[in-house]
């Protein structure tokens, strides 16, 4: 059976508050402790290098996809256990989401914006059924769970779409969240 694989969507800087790093920290390891793989954007700067240093140190399998462009501002990770690099953005989110089994999305900006709602969009086009957890660290995704409640609320998504994206306030809460959906 193939090992399960996480993508993390996050931000390539690490934020105002201490508690967004220390719980990517907590995400990277306690996905390495689970026995899961993690699918990231294979930089070695903010969230992203956190989770993916957490995940190593922790002896968890790592998958980092970085295209050209990205590789001198992101710090491409080269000592990953598989380090791919592709041609455009696109196709970085295609291979991540390709290559997971299930999304989790801690404290970001556009790009992770970007990621998720591709995610998101792809979900509700039925062109996969994995879990997207948002890790909602000190109430940072507030306002986008209100986004998408106006969005509904407006007439322009299907209550459905709400159902899509799951919530926890911890990493023990979204690994929960994960494991439940997963088995």
């Amino acid at each position: 059976m193939p090992q399960t694989s996480i993508c993390v969507y996050c931000g390539a800087r690490s934020g105002k508050k201490t508690t967004f790093s220390q719980q990517a920290e907590a995400l990277g390891q306690a996905i390495a402790t689970e026995g899961w793989r993690l699918v990231y954007g294979a930089g070695d700067v903010g969230l992203m290098g956190t989770v993916a240093r957490a995940t190593q140190s922790a002896g968890g399998d790592t998958f980092g996809v970085i295209p050209t462009h990205l590789m001198d501002m992101e710090v491409g990770k080269r000592d990953l256990s598989t380090f791919i690099i592709t041609e455009t953005m696109h196709e970085r989110k295609k291979v991540m989401l390709m290559n997971a089994d299930a999304v989790v999305m801690l404290p970001g900006g556009a790009g992770s914006l970007d990621e998720f709602f591709e995610a998101l969009t792809w979900r509700q086009l039925g062109l996969h059924n994995k879990p997207i957890v948002l890790l909602d660290v000190d109430g940072y995704w507030g306002p986008l769970k209100g986004l998408l409640t106006h969005i509904v609320d407006n007439g322009f998504a299907d209550a459905s779409l709400l159902d899509f994206v799951q919530i926890g306030g911890s990493v023990d809460e979204v690994m929960a969240l994960l494991r439940r959906a997963l088995s």
